[in-house]
């Protein structure tokens, strides 16, 4: 018994070191999901930034051609 419990510290540095090795030798990639979801985020964060961008030019514009059209 007293054999066993020397062998525990052992034992657990090899199943950690073995399951981060397993983690970097994967190859599988991301699933489709992962890819989508992130596909999706990137899509509205590039439109929120056009928005924000463009709205501060298109308020711009607007005001000019009411003061070139006095309205």
């Amino acid at each position: 018994m007293l054999e066993k419990i020397k062998m525990l510290p052992l034992m657990a540095y090899l199943a950690v070191h073995n399951f981060v090795e397993d983690l970097k030798n994967d190859e599988k990639g991301s699933s489709p999901g992962v890819d989508t979801g992130l596909l999706i985020l990137v899509a509205v964060l590039a439109v929120v930034l056009v928005w924000g961008f463009l709205q501060g030019w298109l308020t711009e514009l607007i005001d000019r051609i009411k003061r070139e059209l006095n309205f």
